[in-house]
């Protein structure tokens, strides 16, 4: 079991925390006596898992590719819970198939709320918490930060953008006690993994990302990947000859041109044409 030790009491906000790996996390921080807040697209939705996570969880509809609205949910959050001594970027939306394919409309869309809404979280949040000498900002990247993903050209896009701001922040931050992280897994069951391919790699929880979040609260990490081997493999591999790293990214990265099923995928990427938050 996960647990952690100083979580009591302290304010975490979730940022796409009604469903995945967000509520999973949210569950385990209320079970820790955090006070937790969740901010969603649907609002709704966010009202109704802050509700069955009790514990005095509350929730709020955010749009993280809109800058008012994502300033708009932090002054709220700290007007009623106080400093947010966390935030957890669990936000994100993916298209998956042949890059000549997708469209402009879901390019964008992927790029506004998977990058540009993390961009907004750091340039909102890191300054507050940089003035009070401490705080963590935690973000669900994504394996695709680091490897090739055939059939996800653009998603792979935002995740490499999320990871080189990330660590160029970091830097700007050090000596500030404000720590950033990046949270790197597989592919997760969820709804964004409808119809996709796994590769080698064995299907995620959204439980299991959630604790790997829980565990670099406790004790925070500039880098982290789901499942762990993946960085060892990504850091040896970068060290061999193109032809032989080639070959052995192939077997292991799935290659989603191929496998993605469009009819599994439809229930999803039809709110995804909707609704830029999938």
């Amino acid at each position: 079991m996960t647990t952690v030790s100083n979580a009591h009491n302290r304010v975490i906000a979730i940022i796409g925390g009604a469903n995945g790996i967000g509520r999973e996390t949210a569950r385990l921080m209320v079970e820790a006596g955090a006070r937790v807040a969740i901010g969603d697209y649907d609002g709704e939705a966010a009202s109704r898992a802050a509700q069955d996570l009790g514990g005095g969880t509350t929730g709020h509809q955010l749009d993280v590719s809109d800058r008012d609205s994502f300033a708009a949910f932090l002054t709220a959050v700290e007007s009623e819970l106080g400093p947010i001594d966390v935030l957890v970027n669990s936000a994100g939306v993916m298209w998956a198939g042949a890059f000549d394919e997708e469209s402009e409309t879901v390019a964008r869309r992927q790029l506004d709320v998977n990058l540009l809404g993390v961009i907004y979280s750091v340039q909102l949040m890191a300054p507050k918490m940089r003035a009070r000498g401490q705080g963590h900002i935690v973000t669900i990247a994504s394996a695709a930060s680091l490897l090739p993903t055939p059939g996800e050209a653009t998603y792979a896009a935002s995740k490499h953008g999320v990871f080189g701001y990330l660590k160029a922040v970091r830097f700007e931050l050090r000596g500030s006690g404000v720590h950033l992280s990046a949270i790197m897994p597989t592919v997760v069951d969820t709804a964004m993994a409808a119809g996709t391919s796994t590769g080698a790699a064995a299907i995620l929880q959204p439980v299991d990302v959630a604790r790997a979040v829980v565990r670099t609260i406790e004790r925070p990490r500039f880098e982290v990947t789901v499942p762990a081997y993946v960085g060892v493999v990504n850091r040896v591999v970068n060290v061999l000859p193109s032809r032989v790293r080639d070959g052995i990214l192939r077997r292991l990265v799935p290659d989603q041109v191929v496998a993605v099923d469009r009819q599994a995928r439809a229930g999803y990427e039809s709110r995804f044409q909707e609704d830029p938050h999938g």
